[in-house]
Order: structure tokens, then C-alpha cells, then sequence
């Protein structure tokens, strides 16, 4: 049996932006998946998943299949067709036995981190050369809309299959390695359980690309990357009631964020880094409109959120929070997967923090948290439970 581990993502900035050239932030966490795998001397693929029903796929029948949308049994397929697509590799049959901390449609990208662990096995058990983290990722992406059927972006795979914090800048094809020490910030990273899902938000996921390509369309473009922010500004009054527009602005302005975050990162100005957050959150609720949809999904997210301003604003003293671990902390090691610099990682080889992590605040820890953030907006799965 070979071990294979890939971690879960949060996003840091970027919310929304991936999928039209922009920029983002994320991280990998120290929740993720575990599998042990070996080569089954057959033509197929099984998958089991503690929780789950079995998956298995044949690897004489790599396209996609209608029956499978929306499985797991298609981002197992998925992968397999696209790293060995062109002759690259010749995928070998193996059985997998997953186990995982990181619950379905709870916000840390388990589908992006499932399909990554997936192409690191298919490329470990094939003939040719093993994939990259780049690769993977790409392969991932490319699974998730091809064969799973979400139009989604590159970061979260990137994420997932880099490890550690990076900046990502779609249109210039940068990705850089960013520090996400959050006790060097004085702030903390905390898992809100909100028991809500967006397992079955695609619909509601996939209007949000649409629509900014509509006004991307509106320029001549094909992303809103690519269409001048001093031309959309000269219009954005004219149509500032627009729901299409109104997402396209948070697009620009989220675009900048990015950025500024990532400096802010780099100067370890936890100040500037959370003013920016809450900025982010405001305009995902007000611009993205992307927590509660026009059928009342989202509702519990909504209670969630509301509950997290609640306990640091010091109104639920009894609440418990669970912390995170992102960046070098939380990086997974992929058997014989090179990293950036080409050094392989073996499971269990975590690269050493450039900063020892300091000792928890327990007050500051909580009514300081970056969580602002997570107040206002996203679906960090979670444990918050009370006494």
C-alpha cells in the first residue's frame, strides 16, 4: 500500500475572480484527505470512501458520461482521461481506500482536493512521466468542468496541489508563494459549522461566471481581466442597478483586494490584512450576492454568519471555536510529487516554517480574528458547538 495525502483550500482573496483571468490568494489547510492505494493488476479504477458508495471506472471508456455528472465517479474518470490524453501516460488500474476531514460542500474545496489526490494516483500507477502540481491541478480543473459539469476556476485545484499560501495572477500567469503565518498577524483562522452545503449550488455557482462574462462581452472580451477598469468605471453608473454589473464590480474591485492583500500579507500589517477582509466580505453580500440565492439556499449560512458577529462581538462567550492551519503549516506531501523547486516531497516531509508559530492568545485569538471575514461571508466548514 502506498499513502497519498492532498489538502483542503481556503480562499483568502480572490472570491470569484479566478474564472475571468484575476487574481487571487489561497491556501492550503491542515484538513484534507488520506488514501492508501495499490496497483490491481486490472483495467479499473475503485474508489472507496469511508461514508460513501464504492466508485469504479473502466479504463477502456475515458469520456464523459451523462450518467456520471455531478459523481465522483466522473471526476475519477475525469482524470484519468485527461492525464493520459495525447498518449502522455498509460494509466494502470489500482484500488483506493479514502478516508477525509474535510466535509462535502463545506467551503474547503474536498472536490478540488479529490480530484488532485485522484491524478496523483493515476499518474503514480501509469506508465510516463508523473505530473507536476501544476499539471494535476490543471488536470483537475479540467475534470471538474469537462466530465463533473461546474464551469469552476483554477485556484482552488492550484491550492490544493501546490500546498502551502500562494498569489495567483490568471492573466499573467504568475503564481507565487505568499506567507499565511496568522499568529505572526495576531489573528486566527476559525471553522464555523453552519450545516449548510453548496453541494448543490452548481446552478446558482455557474450564473456568477455567466454573468460576468456578459459584461466582459458587453467590452468585447472574452474576461473581465482583459477589459480596462477606467472603461467599466466611466459606464458603472449607468448601469450600477444591474445585477450582472453589480458582480462585475465586485469583480474589479475584488481584483485590487488581491493585491493589496498580498502586500499586506508580505508586511505582516494584520491591521491593513483584516480592514481589507471585511471589505471583501461586504462586497461579496453586497455586489456578488452570492450567500443566499433567489430560492432562500443559503439560508443557514446566513444564520452562521450572523452567529460568527455575534461571538466577536463577545455576545456568545460560551461558544467554542475550532482554529485552522493554512500555508506551510498545513502543506501536503505527495508521494515522489516534485514541488515548485523540483525537490520531491515525501509524505510526512513538511517543509520547515520560516517563522516558529507563536503562542495562542485565547482572547485576541477569537474577538481579533481574521474571521471578519468568515462573519460576513464564506463557508468555511466547521465546528462550532456550544457547552
Amino acid at each position: 500500500m502506498t499513502k497519498f495525502f492532498c489538502p483542503g483550500r481556503t480562499e483568502l482573496a480572490g472570491n470569484h475572480t479566478d474564472h475571468q483571468k484575476g487574481r487571487v490568494i489561497a491556501a492550503a489547510v491542515d484538513q484534507g484527505i488520506t488514501a492508501e492505494a495499490e496497483s490491481n493488476g486490472e483495467n479499473v479504477i475503485r474508489v472507496f470512501s469511508e461514508g460513501f458508495e464504492p466508485v469504479q471506472i473502466s479504463l477502456e471508456k475515458l469520456w464523459p458520461d451523462e450518467h456520471d455528472t455531478g459523481t465522483s465517479a466522473s471526476l475519477v474518470r475525469g482524470m484519468a482521461a485527461v492525464l493520459s490524453d495525447g498518449g502522455v501516460r498509460v494509466p494502470h488500474g489500482f484500488d483506493a481506500h479514502l478516508t477525509s476531514t474535510l466535509m462535502p460542500g463545506g467551503g474547503l474545496s474536498s472536490s478540488a482536493a479529490y480530484s488532485v489526490l485522484i491524478g496523483c494516483m493515476v499518474s503514480y500507477f501509469a506508465d510516463g512521466p508523473e505530473a507536476t502540481a501544476e499539471e494535476l491541478a490543471r488536470a483537475a480543473q479540467k475534470a471538474e468542468n469537462r466530465f463533473f459539469g461546474k464551469p469552476c476556476g483554477l485556484m482552488d485545484q492550484m491550492a490544493c496541489a501546490i500546498g502551502g499560501g500562494v498569489y495567483i495572477d490568471f492573466l499573467e500567469d504568475r503564481i507565487i508563494p505568499v506567507s499565511c503565518d496568522f499568529d505572526a498577524l495576531g489573528l486566527a483562522l476559525s471553522l464555523t459549522d453552519t450545516h449548510s452545503s453548496h453541494a448543490n449550488a452548481t446552478p446558482a455557482y455557474a450564473a456568477i461566471p455567466a454573468d460576468m462574462a456578459a459584461v466582459a462581452k458587453h467590452f468585447g472580451e472574452t474576461h473581465l481581466a482583459r477589459v480596462r477598469q477606467p472603461d467599466f468605471d466611466a459606464q458603472w453608473p449607468a448601469h450600477s442597478d444591474d445585477p450582472q454589473w453589480m458582480r462585475a464590480r465586485h469583480f474589479f474591485d475584488e481584483n485590487f483586494r488581491a493585491m493589496a492583500m498580498a502586500d499586506a500579507l508580505g508586511l505582516r500589517d494584520g491591521e491593513r490584512y483584516l480592514e481589507l477582509m471585511n471589505e471583501s466580505g461586504r462586497s461579496s453580500e453586497k455586489y456578488l450576492r452570492n450567500i443566499v440565492d433567489e430560492n432562500g439556499c443559503g439560508a443557514e449560512l446566513a444564520e452562521g454568519l450572523d452567529l460568527a458577529a455575534r461571538l466577536l462581538d463577545g455576545a456568545c462567550p460560551r461558544l467554542r471555536l475550532r482554529r485552522l492551519r493554512t500555508g506551510a503549516h498545513a502543506r501536503g506531501g505527495f508521494p515522489r510529487l516534485p514541488d515548485r523547486d523540483g525537490r520531491e516531497i515525501r509524505r510526512g516531509e513538511l517543509p520547515a516554517h520560516p517563522h516558529p508559530p507563536r503562542r495562542r492568545r485565547r482572547d485576541r485569538g477569537l474577538t481579533n480574528a481574521a474571521a471578519r471575514y468568515i462573519m460576513l461571508w464564506k463557508y468555511l466548514y466547521c465546528s462550532c458547538k456550544g457547552e
